[in-house]
């Protein structure tokens, strides 16, 4: 794409990847760094370019999207013996899309802030997962100066279908608890009602057919409901990942009585210590029919 900034994307990830790839199927220049080099360097391939290190990936960067798995590895990259930070050049705009909370994102806007003063952050998770990414259908939930950005509405163009601006830089990650708190509830919801509709005499087909068109038929129930009819629980979003988010949520909610997203965690702490960690968060069907 003429005259679009140079992108590099640190942590190649199911999400990162996508990012990485829907950038590239739009023509910009995409340098990528992940702890794994493989994941790097198949995307050299399709015309990124590969880096081993991240401070190699931003040293030429107009933007920087760091999609980490959470608060301390994010910091790691950015402060510790890598100091990618440090090679970011003066006027770049880092765009940090992970979940990591509302304490470790105010301590990373603060450390920014403090150390690079030059450039400007960006907070900006999104809403979606694997498949919504790789299909460029996220939603993402920027916050932060976007008059001092103006080189990321073309990214997230590229990565997403919309931008929810919500203020300034830390309101993003709050919100995505808020958004990830109502998907967690929603995922605990069908697991049940399916069982329910199961001991009732009814399958999953039975149960979408009468919500569908009706108020209650959203369509992330309906994805969710045909992973459990087929048995297939390949991660969208794993349910590891989940439980981390939904522990978030309530470290931020202090406390703010959320006694069903607790009993959530709960259950879902028993199933990834049961080995379901790194399946969809629809294996909560499977968990609970196993251990009800």
């Amino acid at each position: 794409m003429a005259n679009s900034p140079v992108v590099a994307v640190l942590g190649l990830g199911a999400m990162g990847h996508a990012f990485a790839t829907n950038l590239l199927k739009k023509k910009f220049s995409v340098r990528v760094w992940n702890r794994t080099y493989e994941k790097a360097r198949s995307l050299s391939e399709i015309g990124a370019t590969a880096c081993e290190t991240p401070g190699e990936a931003v040293e030429s960067a107009d933007v920087i999207i760091t999609m980490l798995p959470d608060g301390d590895i994010t910091r790691d990259v950015l402060f510790g013996e890598a100091s990618a930070l440090k090679q970011i050049p003066q006027g770049a705009v880092l765009v940090q899309m992970g979940t990591l909370g509302v304490d470790a994102t105010t301590q990373l806007i603060n450390d920014v802030a403090q150390k690079r003063p030059d450039i400007t952050y960006i907070d900006a998770p999104v809403s979606g997962t694997k498949a919504p990414a790789e299909q460029g259908q996220i939603v993402v939930l920027a916050s932060g100066d976007r008059n001092a950005a103006p080189s990321v509405d073309v990214v997230f163009d590229a990565i997403g279908k919309a931008t929810k601006w919500l203020g300034e830089a830390g309101a993003g990650s709050r919100m995505k608890l808020v958004i990830n708190a109502w998907l967690i509830h929603m995922m605990e919801g069908v697991a049940e009602t399916a069982h329910l509709a199961k001991q009732l005499g009814f399958s999953t087909d039975d149960l979408w057919q009468t919500l569908e068109g009706g108020p209650l038929a959203a369509p992330y129930v309906k994805v969710k409901l045909d992973m459990i009819k087929s048995g297939n629980f390949d991660a969208q979003m794993a349910l590891e990942w989940g439980l981390k988010d939904a522990n978030l949520a309530l470290e931020a909610a202090g406390d703010l009585p959320m006694p069903a997203l607790r009993d959530i965690s709960e259950t879902w702490t028993k199933a990834v210590d049961a080995g379901h960690g790194d399946k969809d968060i629809s294996v909560i069907y499977r968990y609970l029919n196993t251990n009800q």
